[in-house]
Protein backbone atom coordinates (compact mmCIF):
# COMPACT_ATOMS: atom_id res chain seq x y z
CA UNK A 1 0.00 0.00 0.00
CA UNK A 2 1.26 3.47 -0.88
CA UNK A 3 2.21 5.58 2.10
CA UNK A 4 -0.39 8.27 2.73
CA UNK A 5 -0.02 11.86 3.88
CA UNK A 6 -1.79 12.53 7.17
CA UNK A 7 -3.82 15.62 7.93
CA UNK A 8 -5.37 17.14 11.04
CA UNK A 9 -9.14 17.42 10.58
CA UNK A 10 -10.22 18.22 14.15
CA UNK A 11 -8.81 20.10 17.14
CA UNK A 12 -9.91 19.97 20.77
CA UNK A 13 -8.36 22.15 23.48
CA UNK A 14 -8.70 22.23 27.26
CA UNK A 15 -6.20 24.82 28.50
CA UNK A 16 -5.78 27.71 30.96
CA UNK A 17 -6.02 30.06 27.95
CA UNK A 18 -9.39 28.70 26.93
CA UNK A 19 -11.47 25.59 26.28
CA UNK A 20 -12.39 24.78 22.69
CA UNK A 21 -10.66 25.89 19.50
CA UNK A 22 -12.08 29.40 19.27
CA UNK A 23 -11.68 30.30 22.95
CA UNK A 24 -8.14 28.91 23.02
CA UNK A 25 -7.09 30.81 19.91
CA UNK A 26 -8.48 34.09 21.20
CA UNK A 27 -6.81 33.52 24.57
CA UNK A 28 -3.39 32.45 23.31
CA UNK A 29 -3.12 35.57 21.14
CA UNK A 30 -3.41 37.76 24.23
CA UNK A 31 -0.09 38.79 25.86
CA UNK A 32 -1.39 37.46 29.17
CA UNK A 33 -0.06 34.86 31.60
CA UNK A 34 -2.61 32.51 33.17
CA UNK A 35 -0.24 31.68 36.04
CA UNK A 36 -1.71 32.55 39.46
CA UNK A 37 -1.17 31.77 43.12
CA UNK A 38 -2.28 28.21 43.92
CA UNK A 39 -3.57 27.97 47.49
CA UNK A 40 -4.98 24.46 47.78
CA UNK A 41 -2.06 22.97 49.69
CA UNK A 42 -0.99 23.05 53.38
CA UNK A 43 0.48 26.41 54.34
CA UNK A 44 3.47 24.80 56.02
CA UNK A 45 4.62 23.54 52.59
CA UNK A 46 5.19 27.11 51.43
CA UNK A 47 3.93 29.02 48.41
CA UNK A 48 2.86 27.48 45.11
CA UNK A 49 1.92 28.98 41.77
CA UNK A 50 0.43 27.24 38.73
CA UNK A 51 -1.54 27.66 35.50
CA UNK A 52 -4.92 26.09 36.19
CA UNK A 53 -7.82 25.28 33.86
CA UNK A 54 -10.62 27.28 35.45
CA UNK A 55 -14.35 26.47 35.44
CA UNK A 56 -13.99 23.06 33.80
CA UNK A 57 -16.92 20.65 34.12
CA UNK A 58 -17.00 17.43 32.11
CA UNK A 59 -20.79 17.44 32.19
CA UNK A 60 -20.74 20.47 29.88
CA UNK A 61 -19.39 18.25 27.10
CA UNK A 62 -20.94 14.82 27.54
CA UNK A 63 -24.17 13.59 29.14
CA UNK A 64 -24.74 10.36 31.09
CA UNK A 65 -21.11 10.14 32.19
CA UNK A 66 -20.23 10.70 35.83
CA UNK A 67 -17.03 12.60 36.52
CA UNK A 68 -17.13 11.82 40.23
CA UNK A 69 -14.50 9.08 40.16
CA UNK A 70 -12.89 9.84 36.81
CA UNK A 71 -9.34 11.24 37.05
CA UNK A 72 -9.01 14.86 36.04
CA UNK A 73 -6.51 14.10 33.27
CA UNK A 74 -8.97 11.60 31.79
CA UNK A 75 -11.77 14.17 31.99
CA UNK A 76 -9.60 16.68 30.14
CA UNK A 77 -8.79 14.15 27.40
CA UNK A 78 -12.41 13.04 27.04
CA UNK A 79 -13.66 16.62 26.70
CA UNK A 80 -10.88 17.49 24.23
CA UNK A 81 -11.67 14.39 22.15
CA UNK A 82 -15.34 15.38 21.98
CA UNK A 83 -14.35 18.89 20.92
CA UNK A 84 -11.96 17.56 18.25
CA UNK A 85 -14.64 15.33 16.76
CA UNK A 86 -17.19 18.13 16.85
CA UNK A 87 -14.71 20.38 15.07
CA UNK A 88 -14.54 17.77 12.28
CA UNK A 89 -18.32 17.34 12.15
CA UNK A 90 -18.20 13.92 13.82
CA UNK A 91 -19.02 12.29 17.14
CA UNK A 92 -18.16 9.07 18.96
CA UNK A 93 -21.05 7.19 17.35
CA UNK A 94 -19.74 7.98 13.87
CA UNK A 95 -16.44 6.21 14.69
CA UNK A 96 -18.03 3.10 16.16
CA UNK A 97 -17.29 -0.03 14.13
CA UNK A 98 -14.71 1.72 11.95
CA UNK A 99 -11.60 0.56 13.86
CA UNK A 100 -10.48 4.00 15.07
CA UNK A 101 -7.29 4.45 17.04
CA UNK A 102 -7.13 6.29 20.36
CA UNK A 103 -3.55 7.10 21.40
CA UNK A 104 -3.07 9.57 24.23
CA UNK A 105 0.03 10.37 26.23
CA UNK A 106 0.64 11.75 29.72
CA UNK A 107 3.74 12.27 31.77
CA UNK A 108 2.27 11.24 35.13
CA UNK A 109 -0.22 8.86 36.61
CA UNK A 110 -3.32 10.30 38.27
CA UNK A 111 -1.95 11.77 41.48
CA UNK A 112 -5.45 12.82 42.48
CA UNK A 113 -6.53 9.28 43.32
CA UNK A 114 -3.09 8.41 44.68
CA UNK A 115 -3.13 11.38 47.07
CA UNK A 116 -6.71 10.62 48.08
CA UNK A 117 -5.92 6.97 48.78
CA UNK A 118 -2.93 7.81 50.97
CA UNK A 119 -4.94 10.40 52.92
CA UNK A 120 -7.77 7.94 53.57
CA UNK A 121 -5.35 5.25 54.76
CA UNK A 122 -3.66 7.71 57.15
CA UNK A 123 -7.02 8.76 58.59
CA UNK A 124 -8.92 5.47 58.64
CA UNK A 125 -6.40 2.67 58.28
CA UNK A 126 -5.11 0.40 55.53
CA UNK A 127 -8.39 -1.46 55.12
CA UNK A 128 -9.89 1.70 53.60
CA UNK A 129 -7.51 1.94 50.62
CA UNK A 130 -8.78 2.64 47.11
CA UNK A 131 -8.24 -0.49 44.99
CA UNK A 132 -9.95 1.22 42.04
CA UNK A 133 -6.94 3.53 41.69
CA UNK A 134 -4.89 0.57 40.45
CA UNK A 135 -6.93 0.82 37.27
CA UNK A 136 -8.03 4.45 37.03
CA UNK A 137 -4.70 6.08 37.92
CA UNK A 138 -2.70 4.50 35.10
CA UNK A 139 -1.93 6.42 31.93
CA UNK A 140 -3.37 3.58 29.83
CA UNK A 141 -6.81 4.14 31.36
CA UNK A 142 -7.06 7.53 29.62
CA UNK A 143 -7.20 6.08 26.11
CA UNK A 144 -9.05 3.07 27.49
CA UNK A 145 -11.88 5.19 28.86
CA UNK A 146 -12.39 6.96 25.54
CA UNK A 147 -12.16 3.66 23.70
CA UNK A 148 -14.87 2.16 25.90
CA UNK A 149 -17.18 5.09 25.18
CA UNK A 150 -16.65 4.75 21.43
CA UNK A 151 -17.04 0.97 21.65
CA UNK A 152 -16.93 -1.45 18.75
CA UNK A 153 -13.52 -2.26 17.32
CA UNK A 154 -11.67 0.74 18.78
CA UNK A 155 -7.97 0.17 19.46
CA UNK A 156 -6.23 2.07 22.26
CA UNK A 157 -2.64 2.74 23.18
CA UNK A 158 -0.93 4.97 25.74
CA UNK A 159 2.50 6.58 25.66
CA UNK A 160 4.41 7.77 28.71
CA UNK A 161 7.61 9.46 27.52
CA UNK A 162 7.73 12.23 30.14
CA UNK A 163 6.85 15.67 28.75
CA UNK A 164 7.18 14.36 25.18
CA UNK A 165 4.23 11.98 25.64
CA UNK A 166 1.63 14.07 23.84
CA UNK A 167 3.87 14.89 20.88
CA UNK A 168 5.05 11.27 20.65
CA UNK A 169 1.43 10.09 20.61
CA UNK A 170 0.67 12.35 17.66
CA UNK A 171 3.81 11.21 15.83
CA UNK A 172 3.12 7.50 16.32
CA UNK A 173 -0.58 7.85 15.50
CA UNK A 174 0.29 9.71 12.30
CA UNK A 175 2.59 6.85 11.33
CA UNK A 176 -0.23 4.35 11.76
CA UNK A 177 -2.57 6.41 9.61
CA UNK A 178 0.17 6.82 6.98
CA UNK A 179 0.70 3.04 6.82
CA UNK A 180 -3.03 2.41 6.36
CA UNK A 181 -3.59 0.79 9.77
CA UNK A 182 -6.52 3.10 10.57
CA UNK A 183 -8.63 5.78 8.94
CA UNK A 184 -9.24 7.75 12.15
CA UNK A 185 -6.85 8.52 15.00
CA UNK A 186 -7.72 10.49 18.12
CA UNK A 187 -4.36 11.41 19.59
CA UNK A 188 -2.59 13.95 21.75
CA UNK A 189 -1.73 14.58 25.37
CA UNK A 190 -3.32 15.37 28.70
CA UNK A 191 -2.04 16.25 32.16
CA UNK A 192 -3.47 17.20 35.55
CA UNK A 193 -0.54 17.41 38.00
CA UNK A 194 -1.87 20.12 40.33
CA UNK A 195 -1.98 18.01 43.49
CA UNK A 196 0.13 18.33 46.63
CA UNK A 197 2.16 15.40 45.40
CA UNK A 198 3.84 15.80 42.86
CA UNK A 199 3.80 19.61 43.17
CA UNK A 200 5.80 19.50 46.41
CA UNK A 201 8.45 17.26 44.87
CA UNK A 202 8.60 19.32 41.67
CA UNK A 203 9.22 22.43 43.73
CA UNK A 204 11.87 20.70 45.84
CA UNK A 205 13.61 19.52 42.66
CA UNK A 206 13.78 23.08 41.33
CA UNK A 207 11.27 22.38 38.55
CA UNK A 208 8.61 24.73 39.98
CA UNK A 209 9.09 28.05 41.78
CA UNK A 210 8.33 28.73 45.41
CA UNK A 211 8.21 32.51 45.14
CA UNK A 212 4.66 33.85 45.67
CA UNK A 213 5.45 37.33 44.37
CA UNK A 214 4.01 38.32 40.99
CA UNK A 215 3.10 34.80 39.81
CA UNK A 216 2.02 36.10 36.40
CA UNK A 217 5.60 37.21 35.68
CA UNK A 218 7.45 34.04 36.65
CA UNK A 219 7.10 31.85 33.56
CA UNK A 220 9.63 33.55 31.27
CA UNK A 221 10.63 31.41 28.27
CA UNK A 222 14.07 32.27 26.87
CA UNK A 223 14.16 35.48 28.93
CA UNK A 224 17.45 36.52 30.49
CA UNK A 225 15.89 36.59 33.99
CA UNK A 226 14.07 33.25 33.82
CA UNK A 227 14.62 30.86 36.73
CA UNK A 228 12.55 27.71 36.30
CA UNK A 229 9.31 26.57 34.70
CA UNK A 230 5.80 26.89 36.11
CA UNK A 231 3.57 23.82 36.13
CA UNK A 232 0.29 23.91 34.24
CA UNK A 233 -2.44 21.48 33.23
CA UNK A 234 -4.68 20.79 30.26
CA UNK A 235 -5.11 18.69 27.15
CA UNK A 236 -5.17 18.84 23.38
CA UNK A 237 -6.58 16.04 21.23
CA UNK A 238 -6.31 15.93 17.45
CA UNK A 239 -8.30 13.94 14.92
CA UNK A 240 -6.00 12.61 12.20
CA UNK A 241 -7.17 11.23 8.87
CA UNK A 242 -5.50 10.31 5.55
CA UNK A 243 -5.22 12.91 2.82
CA UNK A 244 -8.04 11.20 0.93
CA UNK A 245 -10.61 12.20 3.57
CA UNK A 246 -13.26 14.60 2.29
CA UNK A 247 -13.00 16.68 5.46
CA UNK A 248 -10.80 19.77 5.20
CA UNK A 249 -7.54 19.75 7.11
CA UNK A 250 -5.60 22.29 9.12
CA UNK A 251 -2.28 20.91 7.98
CA UNK A 252 -0.24 17.79 7.28
CA UNK A 253 2.01 15.96 9.72
CA UNK A 254 4.94 15.34 7.41
CA UNK A 255 7.84 14.57 9.73
CA UNK A 256 8.37 13.08 13.18
CA UNK A 257 11.37 11.84 15.15
CA UNK A 258 12.71 11.51 18.67
CA UNK A 259 16.15 11.55 20.25
CA UNK A 260 17.78 10.92 23.62
CA UNK A 261 20.14 13.12 25.59
CA UNK A 262 23.70 12.01 26.23
CA UNK A 263 24.45 11.52 29.91
CA UNK A 264 24.39 14.81 31.85
CA UNK A 265 23.63 16.89 28.74
CA UNK A 266 19.95 17.83 29.10
CA UNK A 267 18.35 18.86 25.81
CA UNK A 268 21.31 17.84 23.66
CA UNK A 269 19.31 15.04 22.01
CA UNK A 270 16.93 17.61 20.59
CA UNK A 271 19.36 18.33 17.75
CA UNK A 272 19.06 14.76 16.47
CA UNK A 273 15.29 14.75 16.90
CA UNK A 274 14.95 17.94 14.85
CA UNK A 275 17.39 16.81 12.17
CA UNK A 276 15.61 13.50 11.69
CA UNK A 277 12.12 15.04 11.74
CA UNK A 278 13.04 17.44 8.94
CA UNK A 279 14.70 14.61 7.00
CA UNK A 280 11.68 12.33 7.47
CA UNK A 281 9.52 15.11 6.06
CA UNK A 282 11.67 15.07 2.93
CA UNK A 283 12.54 18.72 3.40
CA UNK A 284 15.58 20.89 3.69
CA UNK A 285 16.13 23.34 6.52
CA UNK A 286 15.34 26.34 4.35
CA UNK A 287 11.71 25.20 4.16
CA UNK A 288 11.14 25.59 7.91
CA UNK A 289 9.62 29.05 8.31
CA UNK A 290 8.40 28.96 11.93
CA UNK A 291 9.31 27.24 15.19
CA UNK A 292 6.99 26.34 18.06
CA UNK A 293 9.64 25.80 20.72
CA UNK A 294 9.45 23.84 23.94
CA UNK A 295 10.96 26.69 26.01
CA UNK A 296 9.64 25.91 29.51
CA UNK A 297 11.32 28.94 31.06
CA UNK A 298 14.00 26.81 32.73
CA UNK A 299 17.49 28.29 32.87
CA UNK A 300 19.24 25.21 31.49
CA UNK A 301 16.62 23.63 29.23
CA UNK A 302 15.81 26.85 27.36
CA UNK A 303 19.48 27.45 26.65
CA UNK A 304 20.00 23.84 25.53
CA UNK A 305 17.08 24.02 23.09
CA UNK A 306 18.23 27.37 21.73
CA UNK A 307 21.76 26.07 21.21
CA UNK A 308 20.46 22.93 19.46
CA UNK A 309 18.39 25.14 17.16
CA UNK A 310 21.40 27.37 16.47
CA UNK A 311 23.52 24.32 15.70
CA UNK A 312 20.88 23.07 13.25
CA UNK A 313 19.93 26.30 11.48
CA UNK A 314 23.08 28.34 11.93
CA UNK A 315 22.78 32.07 11.41
CA UNK A 316 19.44 31.55 9.61
CA UNK A 317 17.83 30.93 13.01
CA UNK A 318 17.51 34.65 13.66
CA UNK A 319 15.22 35.02 10.64
CA UNK A 320 12.77 32.22 11.57
CA UNK A 321 9.85 33.40 13.76
CA UNK A 322 9.65 31.36 16.96
CA UNK A 323 7.34 31.16 19.97
CA UNK A 324 7.02 29.41 23.31
CA UNK A 325 3.54 29.09 24.82
CA UNK A 326 4.76 28.42 28.36
CA UNK A 327 4.68 32.05 29.45
CA UNK A 328 0.94 32.05 28.75
CA UNK A 329 -0.16 28.60 29.99
CA UNK A 330 2.74 27.27 32.06
CA UNK A 331 4.17 23.84 31.34
CA UNK A 332 1.40 21.21 31.13
CA UNK A 333 4.03 18.46 30.90
CA UNK A 334 2.81 15.63 28.64
CA UNK A 335 0.04 17.80 27.20
CA UNK A 336 2.44 20.59 26.23
CA UNK A 337 3.63 19.23 22.88
CA UNK A 338 0.10 18.39 21.77
CA UNK A 339 -1.13 21.89 22.63
CA UNK A 340 1.79 23.26 20.62
CA UNK A 341 0.81 21.22 17.55
CA UNK A 342 -2.79 22.37 17.80
CA UNK A 343 -1.64 25.95 18.19
CA UNK A 344 0.77 25.64 15.25
CA UNK A 345 -2.05 24.34 13.05
CA UNK A 346 -4.19 27.36 13.93
CA UNK A 347 -1.21 29.69 13.49
CA UNK A 348 -0.68 28.53 9.92
CA UNK A 349 -4.38 28.83 9.11
CA UNK A 350 -4.62 32.38 10.47
CA UNK A 351 -1.09 33.53 9.51
CA UNK A 352 -0.49 34.60 13.10
CA UNK A 353 2.18 33.66 15.63
CA UNK A 354 1.16 34.10 19.29
CA UNK A 355 3.25 36.12 21.74
CA UNK A 356 5.97 34.63 23.91
CA UNK A 357 4.50 36.01 27.10
CA UNK A 358 7.00 37.52 29.57
CA UNK A 359 9.84 37.53 27.04
CA UNK A 360 11.18 40.93 27.99
CA UNK A 361 14.97 40.79 28.24
CA UNK A 362 16.66 38.82 25.42
CA UNK A 363 19.22 36.26 26.51
CA UNK A 364 22.29 36.29 24.22
CA UNK A 365 22.61 32.50 24.72
CA UNK A 366 19.09 32.02 23.29
CA UNK A 367 19.26 33.76 19.87
CA UNK A 368 15.69 33.00 18.75
CA UNK A 369 13.41 35.29 16.76
CA UNK A 370 10.84 35.91 19.51
CA UNK A 371 8.28 38.60 20.28
CA UNK A 372 6.10 39.45 23.27
CA UNK A 373 3.24 40.42 20.96
CA UNK A 374 1.23 38.63 18.28
CA UNK A 375 2.87 38.71 14.85
CA UNK A 376 0.81 38.38 11.67
CA UNK A 377 3.20 36.47 9.43
CA UNK A 378 2.19 34.01 6.68
CA UNK A 379 4.01 30.72 7.19
CA UNK A 380 3.62 27.21 5.82
CA UNK A 381 5.96 24.86 7.70
CA UNK A 382 6.39 24.66 11.48
CA UNK A 383 8.90 22.72 13.54
CA UNK A 384 7.44 21.72 16.93
CA UNK A 385 9.73 20.65 19.80
CA UNK A 386 9.32 18.91 23.16
CA UNK A 387 11.75 17.84 25.87
CA UNK A 388 11.21 15.72 28.96
CA UNK A 389 12.92 14.33 32.01
CA UNK A 390 14.94 11.14 31.52
CA UNK A 391 16.45 12.73 28.41
CA UNK A 392 13.49 12.46 26.04
CA UNK A 393 13.23 14.77 23.03
CA UNK A 394 10.69 14.88 20.22
CA UNK A 395 10.24 16.98 17.10
CA UNK A 396 7.45 17.14 14.55
CA UNK A 397 7.11 18.96 11.23
CA UNK A 398 3.71 20.38 10.38
CA UNK A 399 2.93 21.79 6.93
CA UNK A 400 -0.03 23.76 5.67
Amino acid sequence: MKRRRVKITGLGFVTPAGIGKDEFWAGILEPVSRVTAFKKFPEEAGAFIAAEVKNFKLENYIADISSKRMPRHTQFALAAAILALKDAGLDFASLRGRSPLVMIGASLMDFGSINKGVEIIIRKGAINGLPSSVFSASVSSISGTIGEIIGGTTRTLALQSACCAGLDSIGHAAEMVARGETEFALCGGTEAPLYFHPMLELKMAGLAPGNPEYPERQSRPFDLWRTTGVIGEGACILLLEPETSARPGYGFIDGYAFGSDPLEEPGAGLFEAMRLAVANAGMNLQQIDSINAWGPGHKIIDRAEAQALRRLFGTALSSIPAVSLKGAIGNPLGAGGAIQVGCAALSMRHSAIPPTVNWQYPDPSCPLNLAAHTRFIPHHTTLVNAHGLSGTNTSLVLTR
